[in-house]
């Protein structure tokens, strides 16, 4: 039993890969096809001669290469899956009267507000408001919710776009996903088979792995089809900050202002003095003045030692 589910798995993850392959190949191939009957409708239209004579040209019956980029843009949006993303930076006036604007913006197009940050930087001379708006919305109207956004008003001074291909990684994901439930199904048949206890043990073992890893897969190709249909805007919206006027004060206003300077000063250099002698108060307590005294007792003691030997080199000699 156990060598049969090991040929099993052998066999199942050698044909993952022409699986895979051919199913890729097989999508790619389902890809192009629209995209090449497209191309050859729109162009048999802009190539059609006019049904009232081949030799006088009718503008009406002449369609524009517009119309045949319109046809690619909408086959190669429904067929690829890209994750578009776009970040912006406004300076308005008002930020905080604008999420209103930003969610109309977001709502007429099918999407809706995901987060909304505001924060208030608070500076020595200025305050500056700004205001972060994430918003999604379906990626077929990222363009026109992009324009909306930027009419909300005010000035664009930084401006982000960009876009992620996942057609592959999804095609592989779809691709695993059949593989890994063709060798589910395996291990159930298996499992109808099983004659012992161990073998059928061993065997939803097997099958809970592949189910996990169905789960997983199941997963990513969920994050890949919300992130591919529907796209991110990111709008930072901030005050404009304000320019630094001159502001001449005059003679007597500088004289104030140099008092003002001289008062703080002063002021300042008398607190540190104030901290200084509150700093020193218990260093002098504590440590200068007990090490004083030590000295001046040890000062005495030596200086009565020398005396009574002077004295007693004196009564000596007599």
């Amino acid at each position: 039993m156990r060598l049969i589910i090991a040929l099993l798995a052998v066999c199942s993850l050698a044909l993952s890969g022409c699986n895979q392959a051919s199913n890729r190949e097989a999508q790619l191939s389902a890809q192009k096809a629209p995209q090449d009957q497209a191309a050859a409708a729109g162009l048999g239209q802009v190539f059609q001669p006019s049904s009232e004579g081949r030799g006088r040209s009718d503008a009406s019956s002449v369609v524009p290469l517009s119309k045949v980029d319109a046809v690619h843009a909408s086959t190669e949006a429904a067929q690829h899956k890209i994750i578009r993303n776009a970040s912006l930076t406004i300076e308005i006036d008002s930020p905080s009267n604008t999420l209103g604007g930003l969610t109309e913006a977001a709502e007429s197009q099918g999407g809706f507000v995901v987060t909304s940050e505001s924060r208030q930087s608070d500076g020595r001379s200025q305050s500056v408001a700004a205001l972060k708006v994430v918003i999604r919305v379906p990626s077929a109207k990222f363009y026109d919710a992009l324009e909306r956004v930027r009419r909300v008003g005010g000035r664009v001074i930084n401006e982000n776009i960009s876009g992620q291909d996942v057609t592959e990684e999804f095609l592989d994901v779809e691709a695993r996903i059949r593989t890994k439930k063709a060798l589910e199904a395996q291990f159930l048949e298996i499992m109808k088979q099983a004659r012992s206890v161990s073998d059928a043990l061993e065997v939803q073992r097997e099958l809970g792995e592949v189910r996990t890893e169905i789960e997983q897969l199941e997963g990513r190709r969920r994050f890949l089809e919300n992130q591919a249909s529907m796209s991110t805007i990111t709008a930072m919206l901030q005050e404009p900050v304000p320019l630094v006027a001159s502001n001449p004060v005059g003679f007597m206003g500088e004289v104030r202002e140099a008092a003002g300077d001289g008062i703080d000063i002063a002021v300042s250099i008398v607190l540190g003095l104030v901290r200084l002698v509150i700093v020193m108060l218990p260093i002098t307590l504590f440590i200068l003045l007990p090490i004083g005294l030590f000295l001046r007792a040890l000062f005495r003691w030596f200086v009565a030692t020398r005396k009574r030997e002077a004295v007693a080199v004196n009564a000596g000699g007599e």
